[in-house]
């Protein structure tokens, strides 16, 4: 009886566990193409504050800044990567936009939002990045 018991609970965990699963995917492909279009049509966004793209991206904002840390000169940041889920969601199966600015971040500044917000893209952060200039747009899974 204990057998059955415990077979029972484990087929209806892992139905469950697969309708979230799919779910997820579902989400994920439909957050990927959306993104994807603003890399398609980037020439629109190049050379425009981030506000601009932000401003155009009205299915979907982003809920997460990361530093991406740059080669040549670690006082100064090029890229951010912004991601569009909850931290708890598993980084490499989620869609994620890589900005390249036009001029470098200081890295202090960055780095001060990004641990006072705890990478949350918040008011501060959006205030922040809304006048930078962006050069190029990547979008990936």
């Amino acid at each position: 009886m204990k057998f059955k018991v415990i077979l029972f609970i484990f087929i209806a965990f892992s139905a469950h566990y697969n309708a979230q699963t799919k779910e997820f995917k579902k989400a994920t492909l439909d957050t990927l193409r959306y993104l994807k279009t603003f890399e398609t049509n980037k020439a629109e966004y190049i050379g425009k504050p981030f506000s601009y793209l932000l401003s155009k991206m009205t299915k979907i904002q982003p809920k997460t800044v990361w530093i991406v840390p740059n080669s040549n000169d670690s006082t100064v940041l090029q890229k951010s990567l912004f991601r569009f889920y909850d931290m708890n969601y598993p980084i490499m199966n989620e869609t994620k936009m890589l900005i390249t600015w036009k001029i470098g971040l200081p890295y202090k500044t960055v780095n001060f939002n990004t641990r006072r917000n705890k990478f949350y893209f918040s008011d501060s952060e959006r205030k922040f990045y809304e006048n930078k200039i962006i050069e190029d747009i990547l979008i990936y899974r």
